[in-house]
């Protein structure tokens, strides 16, 4: 049985799925029988054929043993799914569940992982091995902490919680404030309350092995990768590169022998672990910071270069959703994805890297527009880790500063900082220059060193096409080199390609019929393993069809860059000059840009443009490259909102009255004319980035004059907001001739104005009329029709007082893809790409809508815990980082089996606690009163409480708001007298300010909190079910 990693959370993004997928392939080319358990449907490893039984529902150790009980497994191996895997079997084992089914731990044995992960074991360990750690203290009570801190004796200290994930709960605390503050978080988060306060290293360099051992003990280090942030940034967050480059021959020496030691000492019977390390530049004093018997966020970049290439990587943060009250990064995890690049030299890759992480930049260069910082913030942006620091240091090389300098301000080491002073000294003489004085020999000292076209022509006032016309005619041309993965010991076979301008072209492409799958880059919120997951199935439908897959990507962490994917590829940038570099070298029939999510399809008319003005001819023959499936064009329709509008009105589809707006003016004429509340967002965004709503003018001006740029070239949807509407999304496949089904229905669970992205959904709908859902029948193929889709199409509707009104399409895969797939029993993206291949509905046999005699429930995994001061109120920005699913036969047991899964605690028992604003009061009642009759005591606050004492409910305890006195909500959330918390917006400041402190006060204790009416009626529903009798755990194979 192998345990999975659940959903992406912060610290913890998409690279399980891909040591998950090879752990049951491997295994079952070894004969063994696979069983899975995986709450995330995003994922290959929970696709029906990849295990031999597949559970996809929460992760506790109640229902993994009713799996236990059914499957009857002879091991458990939970070192591929990251810390929640190590988490479970270490209480599976601990709660003597493993013993009573007599089921064996293998890859780490409990002692191993107690070893590795109880910071007091490891140090005992690190000291049977003569080998030294930061002075440090064990403690797990706040009065254990403060004496620490007063061994220690110096601040700044750094608290590291055991056994969580990307440093949950853990920090750096420069004062004694801040350090208790850290503490109380951290023993909170960790699930043995214990932490680990050390002396603080800052500025030391930070290295980590990726290390490997067999039954037989044979040990091997299979990379050895570089922080180029020095210690005090969590490694996920830093810039890493491999091979380590500032270290001597036998600095890495004492280093590999330290790892070696280490992972035979922890028990580590066979596997892969990471071992941390810091030195300290001054005298070269090494110290162990942690060791993890699974394979760790830079494990990605360490299985891919293996071998010889230089590799640099990059972690892109979340967007500035959450505001956080400092936008630093501290020790624990924050970015939710990476991107990776692959050259000849460091200042190639990390070029490459940069322009890889989709943020604005074509390479280590200002980005476009950029605001010059005062120098006060710049010297901060330097001394505090943070996204902008590598842009603060090409600001301060512009401004001036010495690369001494900018080490004091940054202890970065100096080696990397003069490849960045070199590379800035090339820019600067680059922009004294004009294009046609270029020689070849300067254009290819540019490429070498990772210049981009587009930063080449931004440099000398061009552009990116003319740039590029320039350079193919001097010559200079890029070879597609492999990844040697033998480090040139054997001929190396692997298809793992990249660009480089050094040396000879090893991309050997033949005849064959090929197709470039563009993949979705780094992970970000609004974009993550969905996209990945569509692009594998058209790469595994494809090459069954007969065509050789060429994948692109930039993303190490994904099943799409794995080995046997794909026949070939490419680790490059996703941007049109890297696409076209090996367009020209494969010369596909077909490019799909369908299945990437918004980073391919803003490509796509470039791209098209490009083919159409220079036509390449198709390596097999069969006519000229081309983009696949939907047309760019009608993507620019759906898109483009005076096209949809005329189009709508030509099919006469009803929408949301709504307009244009180009400036501030605008934008109050159309929101006064529709009346408030109002819906605003910029027009082509993805995953509701700067949507809002808003209910008044002052709104309006705020909005236009803080949250977005608008101005003729990038205008704001200003649309009536549908108060109470249900939402619904709708998948659909359409072939080449017209014919369109639906795939899946599904209705969500929040109301209209929360992104579709975090509202929970359930597919079949549960409460949409049979004549509303008539409608969608007959809207969602004529709009695929009309807009000539060929593959997936995703539309949104809402309905508000039994009237369907259209929100939006989007012509390409989108993230409710994996989960309609896993809910019907369909494969959807792999007969999407055969329908681009030019095959039929009818061929493929997917001919009507499945009719489904059980339910599923996707629930959105949000990360407020993550961002202290976060609210956890939910609007129409996206800031979900993964999903779960629950499946059952009943709409409430799968919505507990999701909510369980998403990590909310639904209680049995208890008091529930209301407070809501007077509209929703009517609404609420049948809702409190169906939670008394389940044995719950009700909580509200006076109006609420008089509310629903008027409305006939008895014993309703009336409770202060916290702004009139004690004891208020938030006394009796600390106390523990809450198990549960309804609470909707509110209006006025004051009922804000009380709202906001008691989600945070809520979100500290782990209390269950439902911001919506409509996700209150499904926890019901929930609770009623589970009130029946106890969750039942089928696979996924057994219901269809």
């Amino acid at each position: 049985m192998i345990l999975g990693a659940g959903p992406i959370v912060i610290g913890q993004a998409c690279e399980f799925d891909y040591s998950g997928t090879q752990a049951c392939k491997a295994l079952k080319a070894e004969g063994y029988e696979v069983v899975l358990l995986n709450s995330n449907p995003a994922t290959i490893m929970t696709d029906p054929g990849t295990a031999d039984r597949t559970y996809v529902g929460p992760m506790t150790p109640e229902l993994v043993e009713q799996i236990l009980e059914k499957e009857r497994p002879d091991a458990i191996l939970p070192t591929m799914g990251g810390q929640t895997a190590l988490n479970l079997a270490k209480a599976l084992s601990e709660s003597g569940i493993l013993e009573k089914y007599n089921v064996e731990l293998i890859g780490a044995k409990l002692a191993s992982i107690n070893k590795a992960e109880d910071r007091e074991l490891f140090a005992n360990a690190m000291d049977k091995l003569n080998l030294k750690m930061a002075q440090s203290c064990i403690a797990t009570t706040m009065e254990e902490c403060m004496k620490a801190a007063e061994e220690i004796g110096r601040l700044p200290l750094i608290i590291r919680p055991a056994f969580t994930l990307g440093g949950t709960g853990g920090g750096i605390a420069y004062n004694m404030d801040e350090f208790a503050e850290i503490c109380k978080a951290g023993l909170n988060a960790s699930m043995t309350s214990q932490v680990q306060i050390e002396q603080s290293l800052l500025g030391w360099k930070e290295f980590e092995l990726e290390v490997m051992r067999d039954l037989a003990d044979n040990v091997v280090i299979i990379c050895s990768i570089e922080n180029v942030d020095p210690m005090g940034v969590h490694t996920g967050d830093s810039i890493t590169v491999a091979p380590v480059q500032t270290l001597t021959d036998k600095e890495y020496q004492r280093l590999r022998d330290a790892s070696v030691d280490i992972i035979r000492e922890m028990g580590v019977e066979c596997g892969g672990s990471n071992v941390q390390m810091a030195i300290n530049p001054a005298d070269g004093a090494m110290v162990i910071i942690e060791m993890n018997p699974r394979v760790r966020c830079a494990g990605w970049l360490g299985g891919w270069l293996g071998g010889r290439a230089g590799g640099q990587r990059a972690a892109p943060l979340p967007p500035p959703v959450f505001v956080p009250p400092h936008p630093t990064l501290p020790p624990p995890a924050l970015s939710v994805g990476e991107a990776m690049a692959i050259g000849r030299t460091f200042q190639e890759s990390f070029q490459k890297a940069m322009r890889s992480l989709e943020t604005g930049l074509d390479g280590w260069s200002l980005p476009r527009g950029y605001k010059r910082l005062p120098h006060d913030k710049l010297i901060y942006n330097m001394r505090v880790p943070n996204p902008e620091r590598m842009v603060a240091i090409k600001q301060a090389l512009e401004d001036g500063e010495t690369l001494d300098d900018i080490f004091e301000y940054t202890k970065i080491d100096p080696w990397f900082l003069a490849q960045l002073g070199e590379l800035h000294e090339v820019e600067t003489w680059l922009k004294t220059k004009k294009l046609e004085e270029l020689s070849a020999v300067d254009m290819l000292q540019l490429k070498k060193r990772g210049f981009s076209d587009s930063q080449i022509a931004r440099a000398l006032g061009s552009d990116m096409m003319t740039v590029r016309m320039t350079r193919k005619a001097l010559g200079v041309e890029p070879s597609m080199k492999r990844v040697d993965t033998c480090a040139a010991e054997f001929e190396a076979g692997t298809p793992y390609m990249y660009s480089s301008y050094d040396g000879e072209c090893e991309c050997e492409s033949d005849a064959e019929p090929k197709v470039l799958i563009l993949g979705g880059g780094p992970n970000r919120i609004g974009q993550g393993i969905e996209f990945d997951y569509c692009c594998c199935h058209a790469s595994f439908s494809l090459r069954d069809a007969g065509y050789e897959t060429i994948m692109m990507n930039s993303n190490p962490e994904t099943v799409s860059t794995d080995y046997d994917t794909s026949s070939r590829l490419y680790f490059e940038p996703l941007t049109v000059e890297d696409v076209l570099n090996v367009v020209e070298k494969e010369r596909p029939e077909g490019i799909i840009v369908q299945f990437g999510g918004q980073t391919p399809l803003k490509l796509a008319t470039a791209l098209q443009q490009a083919l159409e003005e220079n036509p390449i001819p198709a390596a097999s023959g069969n006519g000229n490259v081309s983009i696949w499936g939907t047309q760019p064009d009608a993507i620019d329709e759906a898109e483009d909102r005076d096209r949809w509008m005329a189009l709508l009105t030509k099919l006469d589809i009803r929408q949301p009255a709504g307009g244009l707006a180009t400036n501030e003016e605008q934008a109050l004429q159309i929101a006064n004319s529709l009346g408030y509340p109002v819906m605003v967002r910029p027009s082509y965004v993805l995953g509701g980035r700067a949507m809002e709503i808003v209910y008044s003018d002052q709104d309006i001006h705020r909005y236009i004059n803080t949250a977005v740029e608008v101005d003729p070239d990038r205008p704001v949807l200003v649309d009536k907001y549908l108060d109470r509407a249900d939402e619904l999304d709708v998948d659909a496949l359409a072939d080449k001739d017209g014919n369109v089904v639906i795939c899946g229905i599904m209705q969500h669970i929040e109301q209209a104005g929360v992104h579709s992205g975090d509202s929970a959904c359930s597919i079949p709908p549960q409460t949409i009329s049979p004549e509303c859902l008539a409608v969608i029948r007959d809207w969602t193929p004529k709009l695929a029709k009309a807009l000539k889709v060929v593959g997936l199409i995703n539309i949104q509707y809402a309905v508000q007082d039994n009237t369907v009104y259209i929100i939006e399409a989007n012509p390409r895969a989108s993230r409710t893809v994996p989960f309609v797939a896993k809910a019907i029993g369909h494969p959807l993206a792999a007969y999407a790409s055969l329908l681009m291949s030019g095959k039929k509905l009818a061929d493929i046999g997917f001919t009507e809508e499945p009719k489904l005699k059980h339910v599923a429930v996707k629930e959105a995994v949000l990360p407020f815990d993550k961002f202290a001061g976060a609210d956890t109120l939910l609007g129409p920005e996206m800031r979900s980082t993964g999903e779960v699913m629950g499946i059952d036969v009943t709409f409430g047991k799968a919505y507990a089996k999701a909510a369980i899964a998403a990590g909310q605690r639904l209680p049995q028992s208890g008091n529930v606690f209301i407070t809501m604003m007077d509209k929703y009061k009517e609404t609420a009642v049948p809702i409190a009163k169906e939670l008394q009759e389940l044995g719950f005591g009700i909580m509200a606050t006076y109006h609420t409480a008089s509310y629903l004492r008027k409305a006939g409910l008895q014993n309703v305890q009336s409770v202060l708001k916290v702004s009139e006195g004690r004891p208020n909500g938030e006394d009796l959330l600390k106390n523990g007298e809450i198990q549960m918390m309804i609470i909707t917006t509110a209006g006025d400041e004051s009922d804000v300010r009380d709202g906001k402190e008691l989600r945070r006060t809520a979100l500290a204790h782990k209390v269950p909190i439902i911001t919506t009416l409509a996700a209150a009626r499904a926890t019901v529903e929930a609770l009623k079910d589970m009130s029946k009798g106890e969750l039942e755990q089928v696979p996924l194979q057994d219901y269809f």
